[in-house]
């Protein structure tokens, strides 16, 4: 389904959650990536809608679902969740999914947040954005190293 050569693909990045679930979109030319929003999710499963026009509007060529991990790389009961929805993204839309280790991106996410602009900046629903945009920037760091 990617349209884009490798290298120059435009990627969206999912934080899973189970009551929200962050978004954000990335270019592979520049290596960078845009918190986008939030999607409410109830146990993990969104409004598919919400979803599909998000997609709609950026046209990904992969999709970037973040994992979450132990501290010491073993799975925990969320983990499970977050394979089932990258599982879903591929099987509802057809897309590419791949998966990308999500450890230590929430804490990353708030320290940003907070570093430009307090504590009023750590609302949920852009903490959730910011963490998928650090999902999508450490996917980049992976292709290209540091």
């Amino acid at each position: 389904m990617s349209k884009n050569p490798i290298g120059q693909r435009t990627l969206i990045g999912f934080d899973f959650g189970t009551k929200s679930i962050g978004i954000a979109v990335g270019q592979e030319i520049s290596g960078t990536a845009t918190a986008l929003s939030a999607v409410a999710a109830k146990d993990g499963i969104p409004n598919w809608d919400n979803v599909k026009k998000i997609l709609d509007e950026w046209q990904p060529d992969l999709l970037i679902v973040g994992l979450p991990l132990n501290m010491d790389g073993t799975n925990q009961e969320v983990t499970f969740k977050a394979k089932k929805f990258a599982k879903r993204l591929h099987g509802m839309f057809g897309y590419q999914v791949e998966v990308q280790d999500e450890r230590l991106t929430t804490t990353d996410a708030k320290a940003r947040l907070f570093d430009h602009g307090g504590y009023r900046n750590l609302a949920k629903d852009k903490v959730d954005s910011m963490s998928a945009q650090i999902i999508l920037e450490s996917y980049f760091e992976s292709l290209y190293g540091d």
